[in-house]
């Protein structure tokens, strides 16, 4: 198994401004680095993330929807844009778009998911989800 891999991968949100960068930019810088988390448990959950995990990407404030999947294709390494402390991003790549984006407020309608993390702890920008989560937010963008 290739450095940075788990045999089980994992998967996770990340959220970003649409209005600072939005997942069509993502998808055509084709790679980034997730840079410039400031929050402790968000940077343990970088910190956490291997090379294959998938993230959906959710465009906050504005929008606020899940608009597309992400590949981890680098993990955790020092965050280049901090210039004190312990911060570490990785580099994500772009999967797919979703076919059509999921809505917060479906998520917070829908009984199985109105108790996920990025609910529950709205301000943390990389949050942990399970693959049974995932695979229904995936298949609700498929209605």
């Amino acid at each position: 198994m290739a450095s940075g891999m788990r045999a089980t991968p994992q998967y996770w949100i990340v959220k970003q401004e649409p209005t600072a960068y939005a997942w069509a930019q993502f998808v055509k810088d084709g790679r980034t680095a997730w840079t410039g988390v400031r929050n402790f448990q968000a940077r343990n959950n970088l910190a956490a993330m291997q090379v294959g995990d998938k993230a959906l990407y959710y465009h906050s404030v504005v929008g606020k929807e899940i608009v597309g999947i992400a590949r981890v294709v680098q993990a955790a390494y020092p965050d280049p844009t901090s210039t004190e402390g312990n911060w570490v991003c990785v580099d994500l790549a772009p999967l797919e778009a979703l076919r059509s984006a999921v809505k917060l407020e479906t998520l917070k309608a829908h009984p199985k998911l109105k108790e996920i993390a990025l609910i529950r702890q709205s301000r943390l920008s990389v949050i942990p989800i399970g693959k049974a989560e995932f695979e229904m937010i995936c298949d609700l963008s498929r209605e």
